[in-house]
């Protein structure tokens, strides 16, 4: 799949259990692209509780390096608090770019600044485990950045269609 293949590419990822789980939804865009162009809005449209981030690290504010590809995290909640907030803007964001680099490392996608990604992030605001969040939101932009860059298996969609009347989500529990 050529770098082109990959604008508007959409995946979930799931880390861990709550209250430490960590839920991503991930998009991939081309810059130029009108995919990109709503990645630039969501960073340049904060709200109140709602800022979008540029995902970046280092050992102290003046080291911050820029993460590649480009990726801006928003929050799906608003934070619960200074602890909640400090994991989702620390570790889940430490995380987010352990979990895309690692996708990198592994020729999933491309460390340019060409390609962008946004990440969607939630966090149950009774998270208390700097570490354990970290690792669970490794875990869930490892696999959605992987899904977003490759897609599923052909297996994975045959049965999702094939059971599509026994479905069920976390939140509805109903026939």
């Amino acid at each position: 799949m050529s770098t082109r293949d990959l604008d508007g590419r959409l995946a979930q990822g799931w880390g861990g259990a709550a209250p430490d789980g960590v839920h991503l939804n991930v998009l991939l865009a081309r810059r130029g692209s009108p995919t990109a162009a709503v990645v630039m809005s969501a960073f340049t449209a904060p709200s109140s509780g709602f800022t979008p981030v540029l995902a970046s690290v280092g050992g102290t504010q003046q080291a911050y390096e820029t993460l590649y590809p480009p990726t801006v995290i928003v929050p799906k909640t608003a934070p619960a608090g200074a602890l909640h907030e400090q994991l989702v803007f620390g570790a889940c964001a430490v995380g987010i770019a352990r979990g895309l680099l690692d996708v990198v490392a592994g020729g999933g996608l491309p460390a340019d600044q060409d390609t962008l990604v946004l990440v969607s992030l939630w966090l149950d605001a009774a998270a208390r485990d700097d570490t354990t969040v970290c690792r669970n939101a490794r875990t869930a932009m490892a696999a959605a950045a992987s899904e977003a860059a490759t897609g599923r298996e052909a297996a994975d969609v045959d049965r999702l269609v094939r059971d599509r009347d026994g479905l069920r989500h976390p939140f509805y529990d109903g026939a």
